[in-house]
């Protein structure tokens, strides 16, 4: 089967925000004016497409990346719409690592808000071309040049602006070209049909300043846009965008767009940006991989020519198919019925099938190409971060980190009938979800969850009982503290064991040092002399990565910590593999004991958005809960609180704010950093822990 679109006609992108910006409410309307929906639905009456899990409806929000595509003039636009809360922001990490491109959208009342800055980071992390679509324009609080400037001040970014509002709020009426200096107004409710005009004579000094700004910043990128600039000489269109294009994708400069999604207003000049400005596949840099058989680093083109290489970047249940794994060609053809290599599982698994996706149907291709997205049947040990290659010619691409979990709520069957199911549906949800994680406390006989907040494993035990039918009762949530130490420590542990027969002798003798907050573990092998016989250095690492697990103050797991193996002796007939896993993992203990152990707790970035007259309540409530007020800012009509506060103390905070502003404030949360937990907290972690045994 021929290949329907060229590469050069492909655009990957993803619409990316903070929570309420309106993206899923964007992606509707893109996809009713290309032609792929003939009926528009709203996010408030839960009848928008990319919004189909029973949750997303209910709560009028996404929880889930959806993907799909729609055909723009003679180009494919693949799209994922990714949720905006902040418990769901492993769903844009791993969207955004498949993408080429992505739409940024923002509130013009709310403007750069939390959720916003940390995709903005995940953006620049993997260095994605992106517009800026400011939308809500005829809302009430509506300020199209605020929202830029803090583009600017809290994004570092470089807005160009090639649009500006005809109005604002429930004035909004048109759109200015900045590029063309014109006006487009729309003839109808649906948006389907405009005209140009000539931009009002009130308005026409403030979008020749704009222009002219806009101007200047791409003059740096261009000799010939510079020298007409400083000529003062007309400058064409079509060179306009030439050097925006390029200046786009090699990430110098962010295009602004804006409108009114709800109200159908800019959504196909924002198509038209799609295609002017974000990259086709083929304009990216090729992929970096490792080649397995010797290790060292390749590139992939993105071409049908090149050998199969994708991305598994993402794993959903689907009642009907099984399991469904969505992937990205970077490089090369996959076939339906076809054989694949799975690079980090080294397994051979057949494709059954290959479906394109929109929202939760499907439609049966027989191959995709390098730049499509698509998902396959069949693949039943793919994970997320999986590299789906040719066996001939084996690469793993780089994979998806996940970020650890915060908070935890013991789990159990609400009959003995439900104990199996509940075990295969929980394994379920943690192959869909690599921040969502299973453990078993074997102190309480318990089932653990954890996840990135209350939302979050709020919406895992609904799905519990609605996909998979299984009752359950969940406990009061707890926090996922951890260890970490203070101080430099020697534990050495001679582990010898005669019972008759062959005995068991490992010798290890390490040293342990703090890291850096952020440092996660480190193991180094400083053995000479083959003190220890190479085949063994693994399995001391082994024994001390499980101690670790469990630290020694409250059986949390310790982090930020260097462990050095230095020394130690073997029996050349009683040593054995389990014989150094036990003397590792009874050195480190060892030495934690000596090490000044400490309790970390998570501390989490928190705004909440007040009116003036609560401001003082506000403040005096975060500080009770040992909250620390970083920034304080203020806009007409409210006052902006930035804080870190303890996650422990924040449990509840939704209930109280609001009977505390007569529902008036909102706030945001989101994990910043682990901090040594004060005293008191650590006396209570460590007693309530204990308590149980």
């Amino acid at each position: 089967m021929p290949r329907e679109f060229p590469l050069d006609k492909v655009r990957n992108i993803g619409l990316t925000a903070h929570i309420d910006a309106g993206k899923t409410t964007t992606t509707e309307r893109i996809l009713f004016y290309a032609g792929r929906l003939h009926r528009m639905g709203e996010v408030h009456d839960g009848a928008a497409t990319m919004d189909w899990m029973a949750q997303e409806q209910e709560r009028g929000i996404t929880i889930t990346s959806a993907a799909t595509s729609c055909q723009w003039g003679d180009h494919r636009i693949n799209i994922i719409d990714t949720p905006g809360h902040v418990d769901f922001t492993m769903e844009v990490e791993r969207s955004l690592r498949v993408l080429d491109g992505a739409v940024v959208i923002f509130c013009a009342k709310g403007g750069v808000e939390p959720q916003s800055e940390t995709v903005w980071r995940q953006a620049d992390r993997y260095r994605i071309p992106r517009m800026a679509f400011i939308n809500k324009m005829d809302t009430v609080g509506a300020d199209f040049a605020r929202v830029v400037q803090m583009m600017v001040d809290r994004l570092g970014a470089r807005p160009v602006m090639l649009q500006m509002p005809v109005g604002a709020e429930s004035d909004f009426s048109g759109i200015i070209d900045l590029v063309e200096m014109r006006a487009t107004f729309y003839d109808d409710e649906l948006g389907k049909t405009s005209h140009f005009e000539d931009i009002p004579a009130e308005l026409a000094d403030e979008a020749q300043s704009y222009r002219n700004q806009t101007l200047e910043v791409l003059a740096e990128f261009d000799d010939e846009l510079m020298t007409l600039y400083l000529e003062e000489q007309p400058i064409p269109a079509s060179l306009l965008k030439k050097v925006l294009r390029k200046a786009t994708i090699a990430t110098n400069v962010v295009p602004v767009f804006c409108g009114s999604a709800y109200h159908n207003r800019g959504i196909q000049l924002l198509l038209d940006g799609v295609i002017d400005y974000l990259p086709a596949p083929k304009e990216v840099a090729a992929v970096r991989g490792v080649d397995l058989r010797d290790g060292s680093e390749i590139f992939r083109k993105p071409s049908d020519t090149e050998p199969l290489a994708a991305l598994a970047f993402k794993i959903q249940s689907d009642p009907y198919v099984g399991k469904l794994a969505f992937f990205r060609v970077y490089s090369g053809v996959m076939k339906a019925g076809s054989y694949v290599y799975n690079a980090n599982q080294d397994r051979r698994e057949r494709i059954s099938r290959i479906v394109r996706l929109h929202a939760n149907h499907r439609e049966d291709v027989e191959e995709v190409y390098a730049g499509d997205i698509a998902a396959a049947v069949g693949l039943k040990n793919v994970s997320t971060g999986d590299t789906l290659c040719d066996e001939d010619h084996p690469i793993v691409l780089e994979s998806i980190d996940a970020p650890e979990p915060v908070i935890s709520v013991a789990i159990e069957p609400k009959t003995q009938a439900d104990e199996e199911k509940l075990t295969k549906s929980l394994r379920s949800l943690a192959d869909e979800d690599p921040t969502f994680r299973i453990s078993y406390d074997e102190e309480t006989g318990q089932t653990i969850i954890e996840g990135m907040g209350e939302l979050h494993l709020e919406i895992i035990t609904d799905r519990l009982l609605r996909e998979f039918n299984v009752g359950a009762n969940v406990g009061r949530p707890q926090v996922a503290f951890k260890e970490t130490i203070q101080s430099d420590a020697v534990g050495e542990v001679r582990y010898v064991r005669q019972t008759g027969g062959r005995g068991q002798y490992g010798h290890v003798k390490l040293e342990i040092e703090p890291l850096e907050p952020g440092g996660g573990f480190e193991f180094e092998d400083k053995i000479i002399g083959g003190a220890i016989p190479r085949e063994f250095i693994s399995h001391v690492e082994r024994g001390v990565r499980q101690a670790l697990d469990t630290g020694s103050l409250s059986g949390y797991p310790v982090i930020d910590l260097r462990v050095r193996l230095v020394d130690g002796s073997y029996h050349p007939v009683d040593s054995s593999d389990i014989a150094f896993q036990i003397a590792g993992s009874l050195a480190v203990k060892k030495a934690m004991e000596s090490a000044d152990p400490i309790i970390l707790e998570p501390v989490m970035k928190v705004e909440v958005v007040v009116p003036p007259e609560y401001l003082g309540d506000v403040l005096d409530n975060l500080n009770a809960r040992r909250g620390q007020v970083v920034d304080l800012q203020q806009t007409e009509s409210a006052r902006l609180v930035h804080a870190t506060v303890p996650l422990s103390e924040m449990f509840g905070y939704a209930t109280v704010l609001r009977s505390m502003t007569q529902g008036r404030a909102t706030y945001t949360m989101q994990f910043l950093e682990y901090r040594p937990a004060p005293k008191s907290v650590m006396e209570r972690v460590v007693s309530s822990r204990t308590g149980t045994q």
